[in-house]
């Protein structure tokens, strides 16, 4: 729960008379090079579930998480763009991009939002833009300003674990869910979009996506994944292993989860099927992989496949593949 700027509570349908239309916040590309971690919780009771009625949230989340994959990728710079037109409120900068898995809660206590912008759009609405990087704001109270405008950049500060924005949309101070305008709290697959034709297309509803995917030469950590550090190597014929490493967001519990690493010629060399998952996970990471046989590995094409299933379904799959050299 973001308490840094502004309280919140949920607003009834009977007081939203007008519509605003916003566009993406974050300058990325959705599913690709940016996730949606957790949605607005419209469960009122200590229970949690997204819009869709799904677990992509947590007790008293009151906005859009959206991810980027790597602190690599937060690092080389990610614009948070204004979702509307209007004027800045106020702002804060100056807190670290630190984990709070690396220090405590008691080191961000009310300033949770960390560095984060308020904006009022008009007609009671107005947009909270969270977690962004020390030094990066770039308006001012009272600036005018325009939808798609860069407001700062994607950081780790306050209350977070891992890179991205936290987006709240408030309409006379009570939050707004922007996937479920006009639904009744705990309903599911209500209300209506506010987000434009084309963000509206772009944010399709996932339950779970792929994070992070690729090969690695060795042994695969989270850390190593998390910062990025696992990128800057690239396995090759003459490498001591060849791993392939998944790292997937929003599963829940009972998902079964294959991970399979084949030869050029379609061999399977490896395979994952770990036990279904007994609750749901936020995140969760997968490898498969094998030894260099004597003489190293065939250059060629390999490639890995991963799959969730869910009720019997298929709920995510990939693929990827890496070219060896020699």
């Amino acid at each position: 729960m973001i308490l840094g700027l502004l309280a919140a509570a949920f607003l009834s349908p009977a007081a939203m008379a007008q519509d605003i239309s916003l566009r993406l916040p974050v300058a990325c590309e959705v599913g690709k090079t940016c996730f949606i971690q957790h949605y607005v919780d419209r469960d009122p009771s200590t229970a949690a579930k997204d819009f869709q009625c799904g677990s992509l949230t947590y007790d008293g989340h009151d906005g859009t998480d959206i991810r980027i994959p790597t602190m690599a990728a937060q690092k080389a710079g990610v614009a948070v763009l204004a979702a509307a037109d209007g004027k800045v409120l106020r702002g804060r900068d100056g807190v670290a991009d630190v984990s709070i898995a690396e220090s405590d809660r008691a080191s961000v206590g009310n300033r949770e939002c960390g560095n984060g912008v308020v904006i009022d759009h008009g007609q009671g609405f107005e947009t909270q833009y969270c977690h962004m990087a020390k030094g990066s704001l770039s308006v001012r109270p009272g600036d005018d300003i325009k939808a798609g405008d860069q407001i700062g950049r994607v950081g780790l500060s306050g209350m977070t674990e891992f890179p991205h924005l936290h987006f709240t949309l408030r309409r006379d101070g009570k939050v707004v869910d922007p996937f479920a305008f006009g639904a009744e709290a705990n309903s599911c697959g209500g209300g209506r979009s506010l987000w434009d034709a084309k963000t509206a297309s772009m944010l399709s509803y996932r339950a779970g996506d792929v994070l992070n995917q690729g090969f690695a030469d060795g042994p695969v950590t989270m850390a190593a994944v998390e910062s990025g550090a696992i990128e800057q190597t690239v396995p090759s014929a003459r490498s001591p292993a060849l791993v392939a490493y998944v790292r997937a967001i929003g599963l829940k519990g009972g998902d079964a989860q294959f991970l399979t690493l084949v030869d050029p010629d379609g061999k399977t060399l490896a395979e994952n099927k770990p036990a279904a998952l007994d609750r749901d996970k936020a995140q969760w990471m997968l490898f498969s992989g094998i030894k260099a046989p004597s003489g190293g590995f065939r250059p060629g094409l390999y490639r890995a496949h991963y799959k969730v299933t869910r009720d019997g379904k298929t709920a995510i799959e990939q693929a990827f593949a890496i070219d060896l050299k020699p």
